[in-house]
């Protein structure tokens, strides 16, 4: 071991290059110059053998570490392995053992290390708010302050919370017509909600006086109960307002109450919304909405890739992008079947048209495949059928030609065997519940990630039930889940080292979706599965996981802020790709990425092994 201290008569060069390094290090990049400079002159420089281990004692052995080179390892009292650190991470022993008593940290590399002494360690801490958040949890923390770190949000991603009225008026249902009218002009409001013992039964607005009472003539002491929209649909406080206003526009409202578990939180008008704009995505689903053949759509979302570019550098997230794509490829899809219904008549009996997979989820991006089926109700009779088959080929061959290319697995609605009645449907997830082979597997993880897109509602909630009814209460088909969730292991080897493609047109880079995305998704959806959650979307699973105490809300934020650094890197990434005139594709090289970036990435891809990890165990009794 041989020590060197440095303090300001050290050689210029040194301290320059100590400077830069410190620069790269989360979170001393956050500090200022002046108190780097400051900082050099405390640091003590030591080299290490390989072995050399460090342990916390009351008192003793404190201060921040950083290593410069080489590795080391953190096990746990029962010498179980926690983390590995490689160069630029940094480690505080007494922080470490107040979240994990006991923990060790041994080194695995000849290394050379820095050390901070504690009490300027904490010092630093004391006067820079978000370096001593960061320490708080050491790798949880380095995620999540990557996944915050984006641009101020698009306008269109404010919260409804943000721009709602407080000033609500209601009344009971017993309030005449003309009472309501005098009552809204005195409050100079355009509405008014009818509440009887805190519940909501309707609303009434000024178009609805004029022309449900007015206009036909209605006796204006008639109760307002007459004229109300009853049991209105309703918004949460923490959708956005691009939500909102495809609500409305979806539904022709112009007036949308904000309800939150029950109460009663404000209201949202069309007058509170943006005007749409060319590049806005409302516009666009406007617009599809508004076309009258396949060519025509076509033509309209021609222009998707440089809109998503324009997202992404104005601030929306990745997981807000594909929302937004969902919601385009929603409206494509919803408009073909409207089309074809004009073409071929009114069904024979209620459907549902089914979205699986990224677009189940609301989680598509550029170059998605069609995942689709139609689910039809147990009154189909045999005559019936070929209505749905023509609707099928239609609205799949609609959206091939908009760009949403055939599956190549063929789920689709236009293959025979996913146009299918309920109870078939259900009959066919019995069979894969109860003999889950791996192509029974393969398809668990595209049909049970379920939407209605079109169509009976209803239809869709059933066969979910059924789904998560079978799913949660058979062990063997969780375990066969859980081995499908261990197979596609995070590209991480040994030492926190990037596991990259060996050969290929893609050789030494990584895939961000199937070796970072896909993963969580799949340890998500098993767990929600487990739980029996009605969620599809991942973010909303996550939460839903923590609101039934399936998951630690430590947990769900890791995922959470995992799921979202690997997903803005890969919109990123193809935004980059757009730009230079390239197909846009998941792989990226590593070694193009900043260190910084190379970090959170490691820390993302350790916290999904880790959740790997806890699968394995908590599904143990079914793998047999």
């Amino acid at each position: 071991m041989n020590t060197l201290v440095i303090n300001e008569h050290s050689a210029n060069p040194e301290l320059s290059s100590l400077l830069d390094f410190l620069k790269d290090c989360i979170p001393f990049d956050e500090l200022p110059e002046s108190e780097l400079a400051a900082l050099l002159t405390k640091i003590e420089i030591t080299y290490y053998r390989k072995g050399t281990a460090f342990e916390y004692t009351d008192g003793g052995d404190g201060g921040l570490r950083i290593i410069r080179s080489g590795a080391a390892e953190l096990r746990d009292k029962e010498d179980r392995l926690v983390d590995r650190l490689g160069e630029t991470v940094s480690f505080n022993l007494m922080g470490l053992n107040a979240e994990q008593p006991g923990i060790k940290a041994t080194l695995i590399e000849d290394s050379l290390i820095y050390l901070i002494p504690e009490n300027y360690y904490q010092e630093i801490r004391k006067q820079n708010r978000i370096f001593d958040r960061f320490f708080h949890s050491q790798r949880s923390r380095r995620v999540r302050r990557a996944a915050r770190h984006e641009p101020n949000p698009h306008e269109m991603m404010r919260l409804v919370k943000d721009v709602m009225s407080n000033s609500v008026l209601s009344i009971s249902s017993t309030v005449t017509i003309q009472q309501a009218a005098e009552k809204m002009s005195d409050r100079r409001l355009s509405s008014v909600l009818i509440m009887d013992n805190q519940k909501l039964l309707g609303i009434v607005t000024d178009r609805d006086i004029r022309s449900r009472a007015v206009a036909l003539g209605l006796d204006l002491n008639l109760p307002v109960s007459h004229i109300m929209t009853s049991n209105p649909e309703t918004i949460l406080p923490q959708a956005t307002l691009f939500d909102a206003t495809l609500f409305m526009t979806q539904h022709g409202y112009h007036h949308i109450p904000v309800m939150e578990e029950g109460d009663l939180k404000g209201i949202v008008t069309s007058s509170d919304l943006m005007l749409a704009k060319q590049d806005d995505p409302i516009y666009l689903v406007q617009h599809i909405g508004r076309q009258h053949d396949p060519h025509a759509l076509k033509t309209v979302i021609q222009s998707l890739p440089n809109l998503m570019v324009q997202w992404i550098n104005s601030g929306i997230r990745a997981h807000q992008v594909s929302h937004i794509l969902t919601a385009i490829s929603d409206a494509i899809t919803v408009r073909l079947i409207e089309l074809t219904i004009e073409e071929i008549g009114k069904p024979p009996v209620p459907f549902c048209w089914l979205g699986f997979g990224s677009q189940g989820r609301r989680e598509q991006l550029l170059n998605a495949d069609q995942d689709n089926g139609l689910l039809i109700s147990n009154d189909l009779k045999e005559e019936d059928k070929a209505w749905f088959e023509v609707l099928a080929k239609r609205v799949c061959d609609g959206l091939n030609e908009c760009g949403y290319i055939y599956c190549p697995g063929n789920v689709m609605a236009v293959n025979d065997k996913w146009r299918q009645p309920l109870s078939i449907w259900q009959s066919t997830v019995d069979r894969w519940t109860v003999s889950p082979t791996p192509n029974a597997v393969m398809h668990t993880s595209i049909f049970f990630d379920l939407r209605s897109i079109y169509g009976d509602k209803s239809l869709c909630d059933e066969l979910q039930s059924h789904m998560l009814k079978q799913a949660s209460s058979n062990s063997i088909f969780l375990a066969a889940l859980a081995q499908n969730v261990l197979s596609s292991e995070p590209p991480m080897g040994i030492f926190r080292r990037f596991v990259v493609e060996r050969n290929g047109d893609h050789a030494d880079e990584l895939d961000l979706k199937k070796r970072g995305i896909l993963p969580i998704i799949d340890l998500v959806r098993i767990h929600s599965l487990a739980n029996s959650i009605t969620e599809v979307n991942t973010l909303d699973r996550l939460h839903a996981l923590v609101k039934c105490k399936a998951m630690t809300i430590s947990d769900s934020r890791n995922m959470q802020d995992a799921l979202r650094v690997i997903m803005q890197l890969r919109t990123q990434h193809q935004a980059t790709q757009i730009t230079e005139g390239s197909e846009p594709n998941n792989y990226i090289d590593p070694s193009n990425l900043s260190k910084i970036r190379r970090k959170q990435i490691k820390d993302a891809f350790s916290i999904v092994m880790d959740a790997q990890q806890a699968v394995k165990v908590s599904y143990r009794q079914g793998m047999g």
